[in-house]
């Protein structure tokens, strides 16, 4: 008796690529490399690349605001930094809804960029 497996990737694996992309870097570097890197999906390299430039910015945030916060001790570097990590949490809000719907909708601001930066993903 032949056994037939369906090896090619749904809508639904590139679905859930996206979502559990979204949730931490841990999750994206389980959904990279877990659920992704050998049944592509275009959804799901959508949101991986988007997901992976908003988590660089983060980091990248991050660092700049230790150093700042170390050099100044000013509460106008807080002040300014919880801004930029409330619009990174909206932006991550929009990207993650997009996947839970199932779209290839570009964050505001880097979805657009982060198409181009990662063409590998």
């Amino acid at each position: 008796m032949e056994t037939n497996f369906n090896v090619t990737p749904t809508t639904e694996d590139g679905k859930t690529v996206a979502i559990v992309g979204y949730i931490t870097l841990i999750g994206w570097l389980i959904a990279y490399f877990a659920m992704h890197k050998d049944k592509k999906t275009e959804l799901g390299s959508y949101h991986l690349r988007q997901t992976l430039l908003l988590y660089l910015i983060g980091i990248g945030v991050n660092i700049v605001a230790r150093i700042l916060l170390i050099v100044t001790l000013s509460g106008a570097v807080v002040m300014l930094f919880n801004l930029i990590y409330l619009v990174l949490f909206v932006l991550w809000i929009i990207g993650l809804i997009g996947a839970i719907n199932g779209q290839k909708k570009p964050i505001p601001l880097i979805g657009d960029k982060s198409q181009s930066m990662f063409p590998g993903i």
